[in-house]
């Protein structure tokens, strides 16, 4: 795999499929999912004619691993290193789960002059839930905001159990093949980084067009969050993937790849 080096000298592993001269694609995974998650996005992009890009942002996959020192500012950065380096114009930023908000602190620390669109997948921008906000993750609040994540993420008991699944359960299994459970300390400290923070305003201050799009069974939030997420955006538009939990691209992949195409042909 190509890699490339942060400008802290971490190193940045990718990955890059189909035409080289078509409108970059950039594959931004979630937590603890590495690059190869995209494996039933890739073969539908590159034959559509796109460049496509994965990327394993630090800590995952095959990039460096450091102890301590990722929060979601960082991985903001590392997409602009990635950016930067492969020299991307135009590009659409496709993020899933935590990969999305991800986008957001990359558009609000560097802007949007090298991207052309952006796609989140079941990710709402803000976690806690408040008056103002009730798309957050399941039973997080103000009144346990700094203890809800502090080992790991809590089964909400929502969606559907894993073992209805079916192929849904099988298509996430060698999806996820490889992916640890067990959380080290730097993984819980990103985590509880990214739970608290608000990506609304950065939302609302992009003005490239963004699809947002829901599981209609996520465990850990409401589908509303889509639609909700899209009126804060100048150009945004949502979508559910009925029968599908919050690994929505991996567990309904011909609906989700179906609706990606579409937002890709009227990208200008």
């Amino acid at each position: 795999m190509p890699t490339i080096r942060a400008d802290d000298g971490v190193m940045l592993d990718h990955s890059e499929y189909g035409d080289p001269a078509g409108r970059p694609v950039v594959l931004l995974a979630g937590f603890k999912a590495a690059a190869s998650s995209w494996c039933y996005q890739v073969p539908a992009l590159a034959q559509a004619g796109y460049r496509v890009i994965a990327a394993d942002l630090r800590g995952h996959g095959r990039s460096d691993r450091p102890d301590a020192g990722v929060d979601m500012a960082r991985r903001g950065q590392d997409v602009r290193d990635l950016v930067d380096a492969l020299d991307l114009r135009g590009a659409v930023l496709v993020g899933g789960s935590m990969g999305a908000n991800t986008i957001w602190s990359y558009l609000s620390q560097v802007g949007e002059e090298r991207v052309a669109g952006v796609v989140s997948i079941d990710q709402t921008p803000r976690m806690l839930n408040t008056a103002d906000w009730p798309h957050g993750f399941y039973g997080y609040t103000e009144e346990n905001v700094d203890t809800y994540f502090a080992e790991g993420i809590p089964d909400t008991g929502r969606g559907t159990p894993l073992w209805r699944r079916g192929m849904r359960l099988v298509r996430l299994l060698r999806a996820m093949k490889g992916a640890q459970r067990a959380l080290t300390a730097g993984e819980l400290s990103l985590l509880g980084d990214h739970a608290k923070a608000d990506w609304r305003p950065a939302i609302a201050a992009t003005e490239v067009p963004a699809l947002f799009v829901a599981g209609a069974e996520s465990e850990f939030w409401p589908s509303a969050h889509a639609a909700a997420s899209a009126a804060l955006a100048t150009r945004g538009e949502s979508a559910v993937i009925a029968h599908d939990g919050h690994a929505a691209n991996i567990e309904q992949p011909r609906a989700f790849n179906a609706g990606l195409l579409d937002f890709l042909a009227r990208v200008g």
